[in-house]
């Protein structure tokens, strides 16, 4: 998202990213459980009061996380064109810090109890299942084992046992 141009604007927007980011690192180190204003705003480095000023539940500060994190994945499966694309995209994000990835996947399973977090539940297959075509054009069978297998390796890095994306290409 573009900077706004004025200057208390833009150091809203520092510091509720700020608290995005917060969120993810506590949910990826210690599960959703550990959202809470103070645990956020002590992560930020900023005072309590910020975090409901930015956001007005801790409800609605982990559904803005979850919808984070979703834009980065979902932005970037769209960009990929070739299976040889996912595989990198695949072994990019293995490499990463995986309390992203597990962020998501404690976001996910809290959204399975949540109706409020319930459409991003859809969003990554949705994006995926979109992918599949387009790199399976001709190969509808495929696509099904091509959003199980991704869906498998992200689990098995998240798991600590990641895989070797490469077996994407034999799909």
């Amino acid at each position: 998202m573009p900077e706004p141009a004025d200057g208390r604007l833009r150091k809203g927007e520092r510091r509720r990213r700020a608290l995005l980011e917060a969120t993810l690192r506590l949910v990826g180190r210690h599960g959703a459980g550990a959202v809470t204003q103070r645990g956020v705003a002590a992560e930020a480095r900023v005072p309590p009061s910020a975090v409901l000023y930015y956001f007005a539940s801790v409800d609605e500060l982990l559904l803005a996380a979850l919808t984070t994190v979703h834009d980065r994945y979902v932005d970037r499966l769209a960009g990929v064109g070739t299976l040889a694309e996912l595989v990198e995209v695949l072994r990019e994000w293995s490499r990463q810090d995986l309390l992203l990835t597990v962020a998501e996947y404690e976001l996910l399973l809290l959204a399975v109890r949540r109706p409020e977090l319930t459409p991003q539940l859809r969003r990554w297959d949705d994006a995926l299942e979109a992918a599949a075509v387009r790199l399976l054009p001709d190969a509808p069978e495929r696509r099904p084992l091509l959003v199980a297998g991704v869906n498998g390796l992200c689990l098995a890095a998240v798991l600590g046992s990641p895989g070797d994306p490469s077996v994407l290409l034999r799909i």
